[in-house]
This record gives C-alpha cells, sequence and structure tokens, in this order.
C-alpha cells in the first residue's frame, strides 16, 4: 500500500547496478556518506528521474489540498446573494460539504487492513505463478473504480483552463480594474472611491488585456459570450428508473465533459495499457483520495501515518511482500517514470495520498485560523433567576459573545489572480474579497510541504546508499508530522491544533465565553444557537396559537371579494381549465419508466432579457 519503490528497474527485475559506484559492502556508514556527493554527480540522469517523481507528488498534493478547502468552523455561511445569483449560492453550498473523516480506532485498523490485502495479492500472484491473468482482471477493477475520480481531475483541470481564458475580473496596464459582466455583453470599470459602474464600450469581447477590444463582427462577439455562458452556468443532469432511481444533478459543462474524457481514457488504457494513462489514472486516485479523506483532528492524522509508519518498515525490510506486489503487478497503484532503456522509477500511491491528506488537514488548520483571528468578542448580559432562599432573585452578569466572520470562497480563483495581481503582490491579491480571501497565510501547510520534499530527498539519498527499495513512509512520516508539531510549538499554537477538528463539534454560533484580563478565551460558557431556536419556535408557536382566529377574521372579507373578483375571470377560462384537466389525465396514465436527459442553460441573451 505505502511504498517508494525509487530504484532502477532492469528488464524483468528490480536492480541498481547500473548505479556507477564503487563497491560499497565494505565501508563504513560515515565513509558512504562521503562517497554520496561524487555518487550524486555520477548518476544526475538518474536523479532526474527521480526529480519528475518528486515534483509530481508535491503537485498531487498541493492541487488536492487546495481543492479540499471547505468552509471552516470558525467562520458563518455566506450570506444569501441578490436576486438573479442564486448560482454562486448553490457553489458555495456545495463547496461546504465536508470530508471523509477518520476514527482514532482506523490508526490500528488501517495497517491491518493493508496487511491482509498486501499478504493476500502475494500468495496471489505465487499461486497463479503468471501475474497476467491477475493484471487483466485488477486491471478491469481500477478501470471502473477510477471513472469518478479521473472525471473529477479532469473537470477540474478545465475549470482551471476556463478560469485563464475567461476571468470574471482582470487589471489592466494603467492600473484600471475591469469587471466582465455576466450575463450581459460589456465590460466595466470603477473610478476612484465611486462605485458607479463605467462601461467602456471598446471592450466588447469576454477576454482580458489587449483581446478585450478584438475587431469582431457582432455575430462573432455574441457567439463568444455564449461560449462563456455555457462554460460558466449550471446544466442540469436528470436520470429517473421508475421505482429505482430518480436523481437531478446540477453541474457545468466542464464535469460532463471531464466524466466523456474519463470514459474515452479508460478504453484506450484498456486496450494499449499505456504507462502514461496509468499515471494518469493513478494520480487521479490520489487526488480524489486528498479531497475526499480527512484524518479530522491532528492527534488522529499523527496516529494513522506512525501506525502505517512501522507498517511500512516491516513490509519493506523484513517481508519479499511489498516489493514483490510493487514489481510484479502493472495496475494503477503506482505512479512509474522511464528513463531510457532499462530504467524507471516508481512510487506508491500510499506515499502521495497517506502523508497528502495530513497536509491537507493542514491547510484547512491554517483556513480555520485566519478566520479565527477576525472573530469579535461582543459584550453581553446574561440574566439568572434564583429561587434558593424562597424569594426570585434575578442576577445580571456580563460576558463575551463570539460573533464569527462571514466566509467568503476562495476557489477557482487562479485565473483570477493572474490577469488582475501585478507580479511583485502575486502572493497578496486583494482585487476582490475572494482573492483576498485566498491569500491566507499557510504557515503549516508550507512547513508540510517542505518536511514532505526534504523526506523525500533523503528517501533518495538512502535509495542509493544501501541500493535496496526503501520504504517511502520511514522518512516521510517523521518529516512532515515534526514540521508541522514544531511549527505548533514555534507558534504557540499547540492548544489550537490539539483541540482543532473537522466532525462539527467546533461549528457553532452565538457562544457565549469567559475571558482573562487580557482578553483571551478560557472557557466556554454556554452555546446558544440550540436553545435560541427553541425559544423562536415556541414564540413563534405561541403567537400562532393565541391569534388564528383573529388572522382568519381579518382576511375573511379580503378574500371574499377576491373571490368574487375571481369568480368572473375564471368563468371565462373555462376552456383553459378543461384543456389544462384533460393535459393531466393524459400524463396520469403515463409516467416515465426510463429517462436520461442533459439540459443545457438557457440562452445567455434570453437570460438577460428575462
Amino acid at each position: 500500500m505505502a511504498t517508494n519503490d525509487s530504484v532502477l528497474l532492469a528488464a524483468s527485475e528490480m536492480s541498481a547496478t547500473n548505479i556507477t559506484e564503487p563497491p560499497m559492502a565494505s565501508l563504513t556508514f560515515t565513509e558512504q556518506l562521503a562517497t554520496l556527493p561524487a555518487l550524486l554527480w555520477d548518476n544526475k540522469d538518474y536523479f532526474l528521474l527521480e526529480g519528475r517523481i518528486i515534483f509530481t507528488a508535491l503537485a498531487c498534493i498541493y492541487i488536492g489540498s487546495h481543492a479540499a478547502l471547505r468552509r471552516p468552523p470558525s467562520a458563518n455561511p455566506p450570506k444569501k446573494s441578490k436576486k438573479g445569483e442564486e448560482q454562486r449560492d448553490r457553489d458555495q453550498e456545495r463547496e461546504d460539504q465536508p470530508v471523509q473523516g477518520m476514527l482514532p480506532s482506523d490508526a490500528i485498523l488501517f495497517p491491518i487492513m493493508a496487511a491482509i490485502v498486501l499478504v493476500g495479492l502475494y500468495y496471489l500472484i505465487k499461486w497463479l505463478e503468471d501475474p497476467d491473468i491477475l493484471n487483466k482482471f485488477l486491471r478491469v477493477y481500477f478501470m471502473t473504480m477510477s471513472l469518478a475520480s479521473m472525471g473529477k481531475l479532469f473537470a477540474d483541470s478545465l475549470h482551471f483552463l476556463t478560469g485563464f481564458i475567461f476571468p470574471t475580473v482582470w487589471r489592466a496596464r494603467d492600473g484600471k480594474l475591469y469587471h466582465v459582466n455576466y450575463p450581459g455583453v460589456g465590460q466595466w470599470t470603477t473610478a476612484g472611491d465611486n462605485e458607479e459602474k463605467l462601461w467602456d464600450v471598446k471592450k466588447k469581447t469576454p477576454f482580458p488585456g489587449r483581446w478585450s477590444e478584438l475587431n469582431l463582427s457582432d455575430s462573432k462577439n455574441n457567439l463568444l459570450w455564449d461560449v462563456r455562458h455555457l462554460l460558466v452556468e449550471e446544466w442540469t443532469v436528470r436520470l429517473s428508473i421508475h421505482g429505482i432511481v430518480h436523481e437531478k444533478v446540477k453541474v457545468k459543462f466542464n464535469d460532463i465533459f471531464g466524466a466523456v474524457l474519463a470514459i474515452v481514457a479508460n478504453i484506450i488504457y484498456y486496450k494499449t495499457e499505456s504507462t502514461i494513462l496509468s499515471n494518469i489514472m493513478g494520480y487521479a486516485f490520489s487526488y480524489a483520495g486528498i479531497i475526499l479523506m480527512s484524518p479530522t483532528t491532528f492527534a488522529t492524522g499523527t496516529a494513522v501515518l506512525f501506525g502505517l509508519f512501522f507498517y511500512d518498515i516491516y513490509m519493506v525490510f523484513f517481508t519479499p511482500y511489498m516489493v514483490t506486489v510493487a514489481t510484479q503487478l502493472d495496475v494503477p497503484i503506482k505512479i512509474v517514470f522511464e528513463g531510457g532503456p532499462g530504467k524507471a522509477s516508481m512510487l506508491g500511491l500510499g506515499d502521495i495520498v497517506l502523508p497528502g491528506i495530513f497536509v491537507g488537514l493542514c491547510l484547512r488548520f491554517d483556513h480555520y485560523m485566519y478566520y479565527h483571528r477576525q472573530r469579535k468578542l461582543v459584550p453581553v448580559e446574561l440574566k439568572t433567576s434564583d429561587e434558593s432562599s424562597g424569594q426570585l432573585v434575578t442576577n445580571t452578569q456580563t460576558q463575551r459573545m463570539v460573533i464569527k466572520p462571514d466566509y467568503v470562497n476562495p476557489q477557482g480563483q487562479w485565473g483570477d489572480r493572474f490577469w488582475s495581481t501585478k507580479l511583485g503582490k502575486m502572493l497578496s491579491p486583494d482585487a476582490t474579497p475572494a482573492l483576498k480571501a485566498s491569500a491566507f497565510p499557510k504557515p503549516y501547510f508550507h512547513a508540510a510541504i517542505i518536511g514532505y520534499f526534504l523526506a523525500m530527498i533523503v528517501t533518495l539519498a538512502m535509495l542509493i546508499v544501501y541500493r535496496h527499495a526503501q520504504p517511502a513512509l520511514l522518512y516521510l512520516v517523521p518529516g512532515v508530522v515534526s514540521a508541522v508539531w514544531i511549527t505548533g510549538a514555534v507558534r504557540r499554537e499547540i492548544r489550537d491544533m490539539w483541540t482543532y477538528t473537522e466532525d462539527g463539534q467546533l461549528d457553532t454560533a452565538d457562544t457565549i465565553v469567559e475571558v482573562d484580563g487580557n482578553g483571551n478565551i478560557i472557557d466556554v460558557v454556554r452555546n446558544d444557537e440550540k436553545k435560541g431556536t427553541d425559544e423562536t419556535k415556541g414564540s413563534e408557536d405561541s403567537k400562532d396559537t393565541k391569534e388564528p382566529k383573529t388572522e382568519i377574521k381579518d382576511n375573511a372579507l379580503e378574500d371574499d371579494s377576491l373571490t368574487k373578483q375571481d369568480s368572473s375571470q375564471a368563468n371565462g377560462d373555462d376552456k383553459k381549465a378543461s384543456e389544462a384537466k384533460s393535459a393531466l389525465e393524459r400524463e396520469a396514465k403515463s409516467y416515465p419508466v426510463f429517462l436520461f436527459s442533459i439540459e443545457a442553460p438557457v440562452s445567455r441573451r434570453l437570460s438577460s432579457v428575462s
């Protein structure tokens, strides 16, 4: 499961004989380290190959961690948009879905389950004697299981490209910030502190920069705006099977096209067994795993990683299981790069996913702390009643209520950042609230990434020194975990790290807290979220029970007059009502046994008119 077989592969078996080095069996460890610089230079081509492995792993963890960002519990849900911006609300609600959390028991179950699968595959290979039979079966299995993950990877890649081609904002050379109007057909800017929109009649296309003033015909301009509309707006996919399924899903064109590309890629992989497609499939598995899985807490994540840390060491150094399975199975459970005749390097997907979910947790913790530092403590008065003395005594005490900031979705801002931010401020964009929110400080994420990179370098060094397959988690787990916990100790945020959880316990509202003289929270007094809901509900119920008759009496005459006015119109519409009734009767006699449809959004021109 978690292995790093980053060694040179001969034609039929794994070996390191192509490394040009003197015999090192009789050298001490210190002497072996002394010869390491010369050895690295002599094998620079090999390390270029390993550099591709490291870059691929880091890129997957980086983009997967950012794709796994959700609304942190330290922020309030975003406010509802104005009329006509329902699409953005749906996007925010969809991005706010929680990730799958782990339990502390997984620290024990993961190594046990991984060992069972690994040993089973090893003895199955030995029993079959020919791994091709097992490879064919596993290829079909992984092809089926990879459709969703490949579709997600392709769709997000297309969203990334769409953001660069059709950004929502861009900055001109004179410093003006232009907004690409949607669903209209123009671009506007503002002058100084004036929020009034100033339309630029020269910029007729939906493109940024110099391409915004392309001299095109009206029909071509309308076509470009319609293409942008179809790529940005949501499509509707319906699937209905009588008595089994009735689903309606909102997606975008890139999601649909990504799913089609995933199907085509799987068919080609089945026919050709391409190494490139196998790598893409493995990359998609890793990407989806980082997005969907969460260690829930830093303590659970640390325990799970160290459980697999000992599992990986034992399986690589003391058993033939890991190396045999990794080299005999030609399925997308690893990423393989070839560097010439008889040379190849591979990295198990577990060495990407397992540290990756911990790195993703670090990024979400950074996100949580960013909003946590923006909270406000508002003084409130709490009234308590005491009847112990036989008399009702009301005590008033001033406490503090935590007011959380509103959440701003930072995802999907790569294109806007590129077009609206100068090179010197690329790390701190401020053109829009979303861009500003996307540049939140990431100390724990950066520490984890650096720890992963250095651990991979150490893995390669040990691989050269010992000429034996190295368990990557032997170096990755201490490198990543120690870097994160040391960062917390230096920043004096160990307590925040220990109490942080993604199981929903921190996602509360109207929290009453007790603070010390320095304004630091020392205890939670009460959470009024549930109580306030119950009180509101109770007050509404009491109001409804007290005044229903009055409301009926007040509205009776008005309803009667409206009924009389509408009766004349109803008599004139008898024919239409009869036709509608007949249509309903026809529909009642039939129902969709099977229905699958893909509905495109309304044309941009029609939507702008409406």
